[in-house]
Order: structure tokens, then C-alpha cells, then sequence
């Protein structure tokens, strides 16, 4: 794919610019409305359905397929896996995480992807490892601490989770080893959030009822400030290519903040096509840029 630089991608369609979105809860009602993010002039479709209702949930993609975990179904968790592919937005069977999840993260690279599996039933340390070609399933190191939600982002190697939960902790892990080790934490303590990223940089939002951004740099864990969201987000998803990032902001909302990652630059993107509380996100993007 040839790159593309931060501020230059209007009309840009190429590979690589398509993200998925789990609309999750709306007014009370778990759904299995997904949408179909370009990034580029931020056009919204509809994407096919997932296989059960979902209020929260994680996603992880490479450049052809994006796997969902479709967290809490009426108030039980659930194993269940969705598996897409981005181009027709098919929605197929993945193998089943290895412990029921409420809420959660994930992250990959070009082959492997790291979901944490949040409440199951409770606060729970597990990581589960995909491989998206044969949807394999295996155990990933655990978390550093118990999570109930968070966010993750990462590049072709490496992904940082936020372990969610009311707390400043990242866990950095590498994926050809699972790997677990310690990162920058987050400025502000957070719930539920999302994250995208590119090849370099990772945007985090903080979840909770606030707007505060965190910025990422991989190789050294750095932590900055990033351009705030345009409003207070609870539950949200993001995905992103190499050089966009859109959000979804959560409390019952349809707003998107569309990020360009040189600079954090936060502008409107189009709205989602029905209110969103919670939800998931994966993207094909480049380099691993997956959520």
C-alpha cells in the first residue's frame, strides 16, 4: 500500500481504509447493527449483521479480516466470536475465546490478535491469541492486573492495553512471544474507552465521562497529551488506517471524532447511523493498525 501522509488522505480509497463498527447498546437494547467506516471522506454503510446481540464487546483485524468478541448478551457473557472480512463485510464464525466475556480490548498485527476478555464473571486477567487466517484460539500471557474494560492499540509488533477498570495501568505486549511487560501509564484513570492507531502513534480515549485523549508512542511507551474529543465519552470504539483514526463516543450517541495522528488533529466525521453506548472496532488499515 503507498503511504500516505498525515493531512493528505481526502478522497483516498485505497487498501487499507475501511473499519468496522459494533454499534452495541442503544437505548437499553443490545444490537447487532455493525457499520462500514471509509476513512477517507468518512463515508457510513451498513455492514452485515452480527450473528447475536452485543452491548460490549473488543475487535481486532489484519489487512483482510477483523474479529469480533461480542461481549455481554442480556446481562450474561458470552464466548461467542463474529469474523469478518472487510471488503464485502461478510460476518462468519471464529472460534469461541476460551472464557465468557462481558467487556474487554484487543490489538494485532498482520496475523496474530490479543483480546482481553474482561469480566468473566468477574474482574479476569485472561488473554486469549488469535490467528485470523484459521481463526485459531490460544492462551496469551495474562494481564499485569484484573480488567473489567479498557482499549488497545497497536503496530505490526506491538500492542498497549489499557486495562480499564478505573485505573492508569498499560500492559505492553509483543505478539510473536506474548510478551506482558510494563508501559507508561495513562494521565487519568479509565473505565471503558477506545483507541486506534498507526504504525507509530496510538490515541487513546480514557472512557469515563470526560474528553481527556492520551497519545503513544510505541517503541519508548511515551505518553502525551492529545487534542481532546469533541464530548464526553463513557463507551466508545475506534478504529483506524495509517494515518486516520475515527471514534466512536459512546453515551448514546451518533457522534465520530475523526483524528489525524501527526498532529491530533480532531475533526467531525460522519455520524454513526443509530446511537452507540458501547461497542467494538477493527479496521484493515496498515502495519498492524488494528483496535
Amino acid at each position: 500500500m503507498q503511504a500516505v501522509a498525515a493531512g493528505n488522505w481526502t478522497g483516498y480509497l485505497g487498501a487499507g481504509t475501511v473499519g468496522i463498527f459494533a454499534i452495541a447498546r442503544s437505548s437499553g437494547v443490545n444490537q447487532t447493527t455493525r457499520e462500514k467506516y471509509t476513512f477517507a471522506g468518512c463515508t457510513v454503510s451498513s455492514g452485515a449483521s452480527a450473528s447475536v446481540a452485543s452491548t460490549i464487546g473488543s475487535a481486532a483485524g489484519n489487512s483482510t479480516v477483523g474479529i469480533f468478541a461480542l461481549g455481554s448478551v442480556s446481562c450474561a457473557a458470552t464466548t461467542t466470536r463474529n469474523k469478518y472480512t472487510y471488503s464485502t463485510c461478510l460476518n462468519a464464525s471464529a472460534t469461541a475465546a476460551t472464557a465468557a466475556s462481558c467487556a474487554g480490548s484487543a490489538t494485532g498485527n498482520s496475523t496474530v490478535g490479543i483480546f482481553a476478555l474482561g469480566f468473566s464473571p468477574c474482574l479476569s486477567t485472561t488473554r486469549n491469541k488469535y490467528t485470523y487466517s484459521g481463526c485459531t484460539v490460544s492462551s496469551g500471557t495474562a494481564a499485569s492486573v484484573a480488567a473489567g474494560a479498557g482499549a488497545a492499540v497497536g503496530i505490526s509488533t506491538i500492542g498497549i492495553f489499557a486495562l480499564g477498570n478505573c485505573t492508569t495501568t498499560r500492559n505492553k505486549y509483543t505478539y510473536s512471544g506474548d510478551v506482558n511487560a510494563s508501559t507508561t501509564a495513562s494521565t487519568a484513570g479509565t473505565n471503558y474507552g477506545a483507541a486506534a492507531g498507526n504504525s507509530c502513534f496510538g490515541i487513546f480515549a480514557l472512557g469515563g465521562t470526560i474528553t481527556t485523549r492520551n497519545k503513544f508512542t510505541y517503541s519508548g511507551c511515551v505518553n502525551a497529551v492529545a487534542t481532546a474529543s469533541s464530548a464526553n465519552s463513557l463507551g466508545g470504539a475506534a478504529a483506524g488506517n495509517s494515518t486516520v483514526g475515527i471514534f466512536a463516543l459512546g453515551i448514546a450517541t451518533t457522534t465520530r471524532n475523526k483524528y489525524t495522528y501527526s498532529g491530533c488533529t480532531n475533526a467531525t466525521a460522519t455520524a454513526s447511523n443509530i446511537p452507540s453506548f458501547y461497542g467494538s472496532a477493527a479496521s484493515n488499515g496498515t502495519t498492524g493498525v488494528n483496535v
